[in-house]
């Protein structure tokens, strides 16, 4: 049996037909928590989620007990002086409270700034000064990091932790389920229109710290919705979808929140805090009855170094895979395990689904897929002229004379951003590769410097700064080096100050010391000592002569 005869019926029944016959169609006052998720709430048992917390004790949760939650988070924060267009700072592990927040966010008209958990006080000090935020909501942990950096957030008024059982509200914090629980459960104002203000993504970059995406209420929820929800996951009310993301990055909006919710389907959550654990993930995948699966190919090449001629998962139809592009060899040897085939697909924190391999559609493997209905996404050159076949370019998303939904608003506060992101009719994705006769698009790499590693992207820049600020560091330059398990890993080339001989001892207390300044996911994983740099003649590092070099060292076993 194939995946496609487990599944039945596609969303998709034909990818020409759909999308030639695609338009976009939003109210001008839409707003997914009020109308999609208040939508789903009418049935009152309709459930929403099965979480599996840490102790593996398990909780079902319902469409009308996010509703009436929601609602009392609005009216709490609210009457905490929060108000429409104010930006919260949102750094919270897989608890109920990050979902209940987000909506309760939108309703409220405040926008909200997913975090991961991973940020160390001086990220978080960065993103509440340049997004001038409000508020702060998380955890013990998280209110401990904020702690540190407290005198560097004056634009931070409130600070709400998320009780933990037992545990005292840390001073000068507000505790959430006594702020929240006492709130009321129907909330019945509709402030924000869709071209409102709804969310902020940070995203890396290569010559700065982390650039803020903005997101509208109406395009971002809407797009995912219909083109990653409804036609790439191929979702359905009944079904129970599983994402591994965690949910301070955007593949959470993707498929942890309104790709599925849009279309009625429940969450399957577990509040896993550790390292990826591939046993385990198999042993959920038979336990439950999960029907659809999301992860990053670097779960999924883990997942295949795992035992599976028993691999049997009854109740799973439907597999995808986004975040870097995905190995022939894994998706060929999990469809041979299981019968499943891993459907990649392509976007980014700024836009939805952009290309896929969707549903009903030949797959090729190691292949992007086709443009999802709705986007004209093309291979150009640098005059912004669409190329032929097999001709290596810039992956660009038209927007004139339409501006499709599901791409973001701005580069918020950012303007130098934007103007090198938008060329003519183009939005400039920053991404290269062709397409084939056929219309399917194979990535080449990024056309900037950003790393890909794990699914995380990772900017230099920030990596570089956190080195040269060790005494014994005079230079450094961060590239992506291949690797068969991350896709790519952080490496590092590191010109030490005098005084100080390169060793394995200084190279782990680097790399530790990079985890101590930043978030410890961008730490590098390689480091070389070198004596030079190669540069531009007005002295810029050329990290693209690095990127190749070590391209080249792994295509020869070095």
């Amino acid at each position: 049996m194939t995946d496609d005869d487990r599944a039945g019926p596609h969303n998709m029944t034909s990818y020409d037909e759909e999308r030639k016959a695609f338009r976009w169609q939003v109210a001008d006052d839409y707003n997914f928590a009020l109308d999609t998720i208040g939508h789903w709430a009418e049935d009152s048992d309709k459930l929403a989620r099965l979480w599996v917390g840490q102790d593996g004790i398990e909780a079902r949760y319902t469409f009308a007990q996010f509703d009436e939650q929601c609602s009392r988070v609005a009216h709490a924060l609210k009457t905490l002086g929060l108000q429409k267009g104010e930006r919260v700072l949102l750094m919270l592990p897989r608890v109920p409270e990050w979902w209940e927040t987000m909506l309760g966010l939108m309703k409220l008209g405040a926008i909200g700034i997913p975090c991961t958990t991973l940020l160390t006080p001086k990220d978080i000090a960065y993103r509440a000064e340049i997004a001038e935020a409000v508020a702060l909501i998380t955890d013990q942990a998280g209110a401990a990091k904020l702690a540190q950096v407290r005198a560097q957030c004056p634009t931070i008024r409130t600070v709400m932790v998320v009780d933990e059982p037992g545990a005292e509200c840390p001073e000068g914090c507000v505790g959430y389920h006594p702020a929240v629980d006492i709130a009321s459960p129907t909330w019945y104002d509709r402030v924000t229109r869709s071209d409102d203000p709804c969310l902020i993504y940070f995203t890396s970059g290569t010559v700065g710290y982390p650039k803020m995406v903005l997101h509208t209420h109406a395009s971002y929820p809407v797009g995912h919705t219909v083109v990653t929800g409804r036609y790439w996951l191929d979702l359905r009310p009944d079904d129970l979808h599983w994402n591994l993301s965690e949910m301070g990055w955007a593949k959470a909006a993707w498929s942890n929140f309104f790709g599925p919710w849009g279309n009625g389907a429940a969450l399957f959550i577990q509040d896993a805090r550790g390292k990826f654990d591939a046993a385990e993930t198999l042993t959920l995948l038979r336990r439950y009855p999960i029907t659809t699966f999301c992860a990053p190919p670097t779960a999924y090449r883990l997942l295949v170094q795992q035992d599976l001629s028993q691999a049997s998962f009854p109740a799973l139809r439907h597999c995808v895979g986004a975040g870097e592009p995905l190995n022939p060899e894994v998706i060929e040897a999990w469809h041979a395990a299981t019968g499943l085939t891993i459907r990649d697909g392509y976007g980014q924190t700024e836009t939805v689904l952009l290309c896929g391999n969707f549903p009903g559609m030949e797959v090729r493997p190691g292949s992007m897929g086709k443009p999802s209905p709705g986007f004209d996404v093309a291979v150009i050159d640098h005059e912004g002229h669409e190329l032929g076949p097999n001709q290596e370019g810039d992956i660009a998303v038209r927007v004139r004379p339409e501006r499709p939904l599901g791409l973001f608003q701005e580069y918020w506060r950012n303007p130098e951003a934007m103007e090198r992101s938008f060329k003519g009719d183009w939005y400039l994705t920053g991404d290269r590769a062709y397409h084939d006769a056929d219309g399917y698009f194979w990535f080449v790499g990024r056309a900037d410097d950003v790393i890909i590693s794990a699914g995380y992207r990772i900017g230099p820049f920030e990596v570089e700064s956190a080195l040269v600020e060790h005494p014994a560091v005079m230079e450094a330059a961060v590239v992506a080096s291949p690797d068969a398990v991350r896709g790519e890993i952080v490496k590092a080339f590191v010109i030490l100050a005098p005084g100080h001989t390169g060793s394995d001892a200084l190279a782990a207390e680097l790399q530790e010391y990079v985890k101590s300044v930043t978030a410890p996911y961008k730490y590098p994983r390689e480091i070389e000592f070198v004596t030079e740099l190669p540069k531009t003649i007005s002295g810029k590092i050329r990290r693209v002569e690095l990127r190749e070099r070590e391209q080249q060292r792994r295509s020869t076993g070095g």
